[in-house]
């Protein structure tokens, strides 16, 4: 996508039939992407990219450890599937439910019983060029409603409304695409995304304000790949293309202030809301990896950060025995503690997962194979996985989700399949 010039203080959300595409609503009932088929736990759901032909049932091969495979369903698009998350914000006696982005598509399931996956809903992009990349949950604290963000190569930020099957927002102002978004803990209106356009940007979803960018002279020099928020919100985790990972406070006076603001903003206000920038990060490194980042996750005051070098290393800033909030400035030592290495990942944009609860980590690789750690058994001299594998899975896992509870996990992959393990004894 060609570079666009940024809009920092103007914020739009373009209405359908604005100057921006449109998404529709798939008539799942002609598409029949909700017939997976299930047989002894077990099942794939084949289709030409035309949606025509017979689902067939296929064995899978008897996995031993923690997960089984349960079923797996492909979309009729062909495409590659970039990102998947699970909704963390439904009743306790509802169905897991999960969303899936590629191409110009994004497509939602609900996980039943005996491994059934049913799609419940499916929209596309108007303009057949968009390829959606990301995608993060969350809820409309007045409505109790369940909204769903998704971004990708146009950089147009969309929220769907989930419970009203409507793209109430599209938000304008990254000057290339999104690589991924995340949602505050404890905000769920405000939401972080991650952009070719070498920034970070914090939106307020509520009142359609851009509160800041993390970005300038000291900030990322090329592609931001991940970014993540630590578990209580008070600082942000970012990596990409020019090898380094950053980590933002998010809990400075000033930006705490904007935050408050932002939320009683009135749109129609005669002066634009005043977006904060920050050009210098509280801590910055380059020493982990001697390639793309293209994953970071929080994992307590440790963070967990992914190349492609076949590893995943766990570390932190500073000494080990020194408390994050008190580096100093520009310090750049830093305390390796473990290395999660594993086979065949060595291609850029396969992002892992991290449970809700940290009990396991999971990532993809090239031939259709899982890595699963338990972090509580972490060994810091040798790290020991699960592989997770069956002979029907054979092509690129492009990103891994854990259900709240951690009883499923999902991978989506290159040909647009999906696979859902289930925990062993659930």
């Amino acid at each position: 996508m060609d570079s666009k010039k940024c809009k920092t203080n103007n914020v739009e959300p373009i209405q359908p039939g604005g100057s921006v595409s449109t998404m529709t609503e798939i008539d799942l009932s002609t598409t029949k992407l909700n017939d997976s088929t299930v047989s002894n736990n077990s099942g794939l759901h084949s289709r030409s990219k035309r949606g025509k032909g017979k689902a067939k049932l296929t064995k899978k091969a008897a996995t031993k450890g923690l997960f089984k495979c349960s079923n797996s369903i492909k979309e009729d698009h062909g495409k590659p599937l970039f990102g998947v998350a699970f909704s963390y914000h439904l009743p306790a006696d509802s169905p897991q439910m999960f969303a899936t982005v590629g191409s110009n598509r994004v497509t939602i399931y609900e996980c039943r019983d005996s491994g059934y996956m049913k799609a419940i809903q499916a929209y596309v992009d108007s303009d057949s060029e968009e390829t959606f990349y990301s995608c993060a949950w969350t809820v409309d604290t007045t409505t109790q409603h369940p909204l769903l963000a998704f971004a990708g190569a146009r950089g147009v930020i969309r929220l769907l409304n989930v419970y009203t099957r409507d793209c109430v927002k599209h938000y304008i102002s990254h000057g290339n695409a999104v690589n991924e978004l995340k949602f505050h803990p404890t905000r769920p209106h405000i939401l972080l995304s991650a952009s070719k356009d070498h920034s970070l940007r914090v939106w307020n979803v509520k009142t359609d304000v851009l509160v800041c960018m993390f970005a300038g002279v000291e900030g990322h020099r090329d592609e931001v790949l991940s970014c993540d928020f630590d578990i209580s919100g008070t600082k942000i985790v970012s990596c990409g293309m020019d090898h380094s990972l950053k980590i933002w406070r998010f809990d400075t006076e000033e930006l705490l202030l904007a935050l408050k603001s932002s939320d009683v903003y009135v749109g129609d206000s005669p002066e634009a809301f005043p977006t904060l920038h920050f050009h210098c990060p509280y801590y910055s490194t380059r020493d982990i990896h001697r390639n793309y980042v293209d994953c970071a996750r929080w994992f307590g005051d440790y963070i967990l950060s992914k190349s492609c070098e076949n590893c995943i290393v766990c570390w932190k800033p500073g000494a080990i025995n020194k408390d994050l909030d008190d580096l100093k400035p520009k310090e750049t030592n830093l305390t390796v503690l473990s290395r999660l290495e594993f086979t065949h990942c060595d291609i850029w944009y396969m992002r892992f997962a991290i449970d809700y609860q940290h009990k396991y980590l999971a990532v993809g690789n090239l031939y259709g194979k899982t890595f699963l750690w338990e972090l509580n058994l972490l060994d810091p001299h040798k790290s020991k996985y699960s592989t997770l594998s069956t002979v029907r899975c054979t092509t690129t896992i492009r990103q891994t989700a854990f259900s709240k509870d951690s009883s499923i996990l999902i991978c989506v992959c290159d040909d647009a399949t999906i696979w859902r393990w289930d925990v062993v004894g659930k």
